[in-house]
């Protein structure tokens, strides 16, 4: 941490003023302020944050209103402290919402992410006892397997391992699914009204693939995710999703009626 330079102090202009007679909070004007540079990326990942008396004099506010603006932000995981040092940029997750159902490429591309998926193999295979309760076959009666590395702004971010009836596996495989979702050509190009999904998300650690893959240690924490896709009450798409848990979150809007 001693080698990353610390970035300067924000900078006193129309947008990053605060208002003293506003009915928000200072701390609240001041963690947006802040917020809004790590997220444009003036504040690039693992820089050091301003120490916090240089932000009381940009700022003119004491140190307990400093100390709740960066509370705030570490809290939402946008910055990290380390004893001794002070507080630094931790690098940004991207989000997917849990409460509608996506492709990965419909969920990103309007926080403006670039995405590509990379096929590392297409197969048919006989179904686990997993897979088959799923679909509600036998073990070992035919599925088509299609396996994916997903990238998020060109790094890796998930490795995808979808199954599908054989003859929609086969035709899929026909399709541009490096940067098209799935969702989209089964919907679009198959003509399939896709209603719902099941899904459940457990954490657990990358094996010696799944780290290779992703660009992570063995062992690193992944979040896995087990879905299976409808049409009407016909199932059509059981996947597992590995994302790095390093780099990327769920989210879902739970509400109290």
């Amino acid at each position: 941490m001693s080698s990353r330079k610390q970035i300067a102090v924000v900078s006193k202009t129309s947008g990053d003023a605060i208002d003293a007679v506003s009915p928000v909070p200072l701390h609240t004007q001041i963690r947006e302020v802040l917020r809004r540079r790590i997220l444009d990326g003036s504040y690039a990942p693992h820089s050091q944050m301003p120490s916090e008396s240089q932000m009381m004099e940009a700022f003119g506010v004491s140190r307990i209103t400093i100390r709740q603006a960066l509370g705030d932000l570490q809290k939402e995981g946008l910055i990290f402290k380390v004893m001794g040092k002070g507080s630094f940029v931790a690098k940004p997750k991207a989000f997917q919402s849990l409460s509608r159902l996506q492709g990965f490429g419909e969920a990103m591309a309007p926080s403006g992410y670039e995405t590509y998926s990379m096929l590392l193999s297409a197969r048919q295979v006989e179904a686990s006892q997993v897979v088959a309760a799923r679909f509600g076959i036998r073990p070992g009666d035919a599925v088509f397997e299609i396996q994916r590395l997903r990238y998020l702004n060109r790094e890796p971010i998930s490795v995808d391992v979808s199954y599908f009836p054989p003859a929609i596996g086969e035709r899929l495989v026909q399709e541009d699914l490096a940067t098209r979702d799935i969702f989209v050509i089964l919907e679009n190009d198959f003509g399939h009204d896709l209603t719902h999904a099941d899904l459940q998300i457990e954490a657990i650690s990358a094996d010696e693939s799944l780290a290779r893959h992703l660009g992570t240690d063995e062992g690193a924490p992944l979040l896995r995710m087990e879905r299976m896709t409808y049409a009407g009450e016909q199932p059509l798409d059981f996947e597992f999703l590995y994302y790095r848990g390093d780099a990327f979150q769920y989210r879902l809007r739970i509400e109290r009626s």
